[in-house]
């Protein structure tokens, strides 16, 4: 059945694959980003909208409104990334990470969720990380905003039980894209050569990883699966097993072992 789809974050990376994976399947698309004339021949609907700004978020739900009188599918895929020591961290960035991971969010959901409700029907896909599952070294803030979309996605599930409206959240893992090139990388002002040695380890794994990772039609294609599910999951891991096991071993595992199994990974010793 062809859907009415908004995907945020549709210019690269994740949002571009499953923007234009939705179109293939025969949806009608609306991409949106704050910098959309980047999305190379986009097949979807490009519209501006910027996930920090109301107005730009209301401006843009207002126009496909109108234009389509519904939206079937919201997909929360912007963000960004915000690499540094925690233990050195100003309030400023991390307001700077929550605005885009979480924020977004919630200005997004908060403008299309009432439409949804008095449709009696929707599908908000909330796309959230494996880093949202487990804390990881140096992705702080990245983890504790990916964290509250979790909590914030599951109280939403509840509120809306009655409403025909479903929520789930996609945990992906690595993915090659341009998050990579894209993320902020903090400055280590440390006096600590050793703390520093960890953090410029924990940096190149994680890059590493990243560019090693799935390409982006894999989580493409497991939307558009996701879309056609009448009652979908709360949660979809999606990514290779060796990370994905990840989520199992938190739960089976010791607590100090699984943690150190997470140090040595990031070279944390």
């Amino acid at each position: 059945m062809k859907k009415v789809i908004l995907v945020t974050g549709a210019s690269s990376g994740l949002g571009l694959a499953t923007a234009n994976a939705l179109v293939a399947a025969g949806h009608t698309v609306y991409g949106a980003s704050r910098n959309i004339d980047k999305a190379p021949n986009p097949a979807f609907k490009p519209i501006k909208l910027d996930v920090t700004e109301d107005a730009s978020v209301n401006a843009a739900i207002e126009t496909i409104i109108k234009a389509e009188g519904k939206i079937d599918v919201l997909i929360n895929n912007a963000g960004n990334g915000i690499t540094g020591p925690l233990y050195a961290m100003p309030v400023e960035v991390a307001k700077k990470q929550f605005e885009v991971n979480f924020f977004g969010v919630v200005r997004v959901s908060s403008a299309v969720l009432p439409h949804m409700i008095g449709k009696n029907a929707g599908l908000v896909i909330n796309v959230g990380s494996l880093a949202g599952l487990f804390g990881l070294p140096y992705q702080g803030l990245y983890c504790a905003s990916k964290f509250a979309i979790e909590g914030y996605s599951e109280s939403l599930r509840m509120e809306l039980k009655n409403t025909g409206v479903k929520v789930t959240v996609l945990n992906p893992g690595d993915f090659k894209t341009d998050f990579t090139g894209n993320r902020e990388k903090l400055s280590f002002n440390l006096n600590n050569d050793k703390l520093k040695g960890e953090f410029e380890a924990a940096v190149a794994a994680m890059e590493k990883d990243e560019s090693i990772g799935a390409d982006p039609s894999v989580l493409a294609a497991k939307v558009v699966k996701i879309v056609g599910t009448a009652n979908p999951s709360h949660n979809y891991l999606i990514g290779a097993i060796g990370q994905t096991i990840a989520v199992t071993l938190k739960k089976v595992l010791p607590g100090g072992l699984f943690v150190k199994l997470m140090d040595e990974h990031y070279g944390i010793k």
